[in-house]
């Protein structure tokens, strides 16, 4: 902009939702336009108006500009999903490409109730047995909470055996998501077997977990595991 002097890309712009009588606009692509404008000192600005609220998450969907990591992405996903979810009478289905995968949406509603949720040690488990709900979205929320109240209580409980296992002098960058490795039925389930829903794959993992004995548990076998590093508490 500021080399040929003039602005020739638009932004795209959306109307907010907002109960003053002044209209306000947010842009799902453009800030980086927008921000050097202002910074030139314009007063307006050239956009392409998108009438369609859900418009705007399928452009920052598709927008790759800056990677996310696990919390992060959950995070925006059910900010994305709640937003939605007032629009119309969609199913979670509808808005696959935005939510990418159904359990961003549940991992979501964890960190929001538990900011330093270790969710990277569930997320491999979540992604074969956590799917889009066939409901409008407005109802399928609060079983969402549901999943999350349930994955939380399990967390719990991992925890209390990760610190029975900080007890007995094990140490280990990999001690929760060693803990939920070793009580993930997806490991023992046979090729040919029925995919577990995610209540079932949930049940058999809070079943394991007090059943998890750490005095079985050698270093070498924290050694054999490797693993994603656990997250912060």
């Amino acid at each position: 902009i500021d080399k040929i002097g003039r602005f020739l890309d638009p932004i795209i712009a959306v109307r907010a939702p907002t109960s003053e009588q002044v209209a306000k606009y947010w842009t799902p692509n453009g800030n980086h336009r927008l921000s050097a404008m202002k910074a030139l000192g314009a007063k307006s600005i050239v956009a392409i108006m998108v009438p369609e609220p859900s418009a705007a998450y399928q452009i920052l969907a598709m927008n790759t500009e800056k990677a996310h990591n696990l919390r992060e992405k959950s995070i925006e996903v059910i900010r994305m999903y709640k937003e939605l979810a007032q629009l119309d009478d969609a199913t979670e289905e509808t808005y696959a490409l935005e939510f990418e995968e159904p359990a961003f949406i549940t991992l979501g509603l964890c960190y929001e109730e538990r900011p330093r949720f270790s969710g990277g040690a569930y997320h491999p488990v979540l992604k074969r047995v956590d799917e889009f709900l066939k409901k409008q979205m407005n109802v399928a929320i609060d079983l969402r909470r549901e999943r999350a109240k349930t994955l939380l209580a399990l967390d719990d409980r991992i925890v209390e055996q990760v610190e029975a296992l900080k007890a007995k002098g094990l140490t280990s960058p990999y001690l929760k998501s060693f803990v939920v490795a070793r009580v993930n039925p997806i490991r023992f389930q046979p090729k040919d077997a029925a995919p577990l829903s995610f209540d079932e794959a949930l049940d058999r993992m809070t079943t394991a977990t007090a059943k998890f004995n750490p005095e079985k548990i050698k270093m070498d076998d924290l050694a054999r595991s490797g693993g994603v590093a656990d997250e912060a508490e």
